[in-house]
């Protein structure tokens, strides 16, 4: 689930529903527009909007595509200084700040190497709680992508089959099949993936 977050560590506070707001209204949509073209309720879109629910990372990756983004985009901020080939991990930008059911975090978190769209590829370091999953619903874009498990376990889901890898253990498909990802735990999963075109 993704909705607007203090920042922790040196993840920078982002209020998803004020952004999400602000690019739609960019385009001058509507939201019934946004949901014609996207299979989003309005309603829904307006929850978000006002930060009182938090979307799930397919649902609002539906939404941005119909909006045209991607997520990692969606979660950027202005890039300070020139390019440069190396980060520190406090460099690595935070694209899915956390988000709470309750008092429980969400628990996932996507952090990315380098400035969005500033390469033909996409790389992630990525970490599931225990439970955590990118949401009930398979979601799909254009790309290609892979990943190695570095530690703990997680269940992927690709089209209709799931495999669960552990630690040592890879990946490789095409990201327009509906995919899924989600840690039975019982510890966090870490891992690192590519993805190319950076489409996510």
């Amino acid at each position: 689930m993704i909705g607007k977050a203090s920042g922790q560590g040196n993840a920078m506070e982002f209020d998803t529903g004020a952004r999400l707001k602000e690019e739609r209204e960019r385009r001058r949509m509507s939201q019934r527009q946004l949901a014609a073209v996207t299979g989003v309720t309005s309603g829904m879109i307006s929850l978000i909007e006002q930060n009182r629910t938090s979307p799930s990372i397919a649902t609002l990756k539906k939404i941005l595509v119909g909006l045209d983004i991607t997520l990692s985009a969606f979660f950027s901020t202005p890039e300070e200084g020139g390019p440069k080939w190396y980060f520190r991990k406090h460099e690595l930008r935070e694209i899915t700040p956390s988000a709470k059911r309750g008092e429980a975090e969400a628990g996932v978190t996507f952090r990315q190497i380098g400035r969005p769209g500033a390469s033909a590829i996409q790389m992630l370091y990525e970490t599931y709680a225990a439970g955590a999953d990118t949401g009930p619903e398979l979601y799909s874009h254009d790309a290609e992508e892979a990943g190695i498990v570095l530690s703990g376990r997680i269940n992927v889901t690709v089209g209709t089959e799931t495999q669960l890898l552990e630690a040592g253990d890879g990946y490789l498909f095409n990201s327009r099949t509906p995919h899924r990802f989600h840690n039975p735990g019982p510890d966090d999963c870490v891992m690192v993936s590519a993805c190319t075109p950076p489409t996510f």
